[in-house]
């Protein structure tokens, strides 16, 4: 399995911090914020990984992490020039990921536990499920895609709902078959302007094809300042348990 990091956008939420910096690059406790998505993904086993993201900053990125040889990996970059959205970024990854299921891993994405075991069970139901996602259960769902269930499958996928259903949330993990790409280059932009994964993810609900697992410890993104703040805690609390 191949993995996708998508560490693109503006960062607006967090100016002036991302006036000269791209989000990603900046500090969650003792490390870039980037390293904790990378080691997400390496952590569970996964060595051949695509980094994505815009092009003022990919020299920054390169400098920072080089080819991957340091972490016993392999590193490709791919350029997003625009704002197109994570859909639109994802399409990128078509010419790496070839014939081969891949996990993605937004890039503000901080995650305590290993992984492995749910790409193992996403690898092994293949022939059912066409992606699977992580959940995690939060406090304020109405900041993310809220994700409900019935008999134990997803029923829906509602980004930032004004009254959300559930307390769990799509987290920014997904794992899919390299048949997504065909589904992206289909994508109708959102009310944003952008080309939005979860269409995609809502596709695959509706047809039975979209597999979950939750997360057993603590998730947060880094995107706003309340969150990055909540990730600067939940890694220095981590580092004492």
């Amino acid at each position: 399995m191949k993995g996708v990091l998508l560490a693109g956008g503006t960062g607006s939420r967090l100016l002036p911090l991302t006036k000269v910096t791209n989000k990603h690059l900046l500090p969650v406790y003792k490390k870039p914020m980037i390293y904790y998505p990378l080691e997400t993904l390496l952590n569970a086993g996964i060595k051949d990984i695509l980094i994505v993201t815009g092009g003022e900053h990919v020299g920054d990125f390169f400098r920072l992490l080089g080819s991957g040889k340091e972490w016993g990996a392999h590193f490709s970059y791919e350029i997003q020039e625009g704002s197109g959205g994570t859909g639109a970024a994802l399409l990128l990854a078509e010419p790496f990921v070839r014939d081969d299921a891949f996990m993605v891993v937004l890039g503000d994405n901080i995650v305590v536990e290993n992984v492995d075991a749910f790409v193992e069970d996403f690898k092994r139901a293949q022939d059912r499920f066409k992606a699977k996602i992580l959940v995690a259960k939060v406090k304020d769902p109405q900041k993310y895609g809220v994700v409900t269930f019935e008999k134990g499958r997803i029923i829906s996928i509602v980004e930032k709902p004004q009254n959300p259903q559930s307390h769990y949330v799509n987290t920014g993990l997904w794992m899919f078959q390299p048949d997504v790409f065909g589904l992206l280059k289909n994508l109708k932009k959102s009310p944003r302007g952008e080309y939005e994964v979860t269409d995609v993810l809502a596709h695959y609900v509706r047809n039975g094809q979209l597999s979950y697992s939750i997360l057993k410890s603590a998730w947060t993104d880094a995107g706003s300042f309340e969150s990055l703040y909540n990730a600067t805690v939940l890694m220095k609390k981590f580092e004492k348990t």
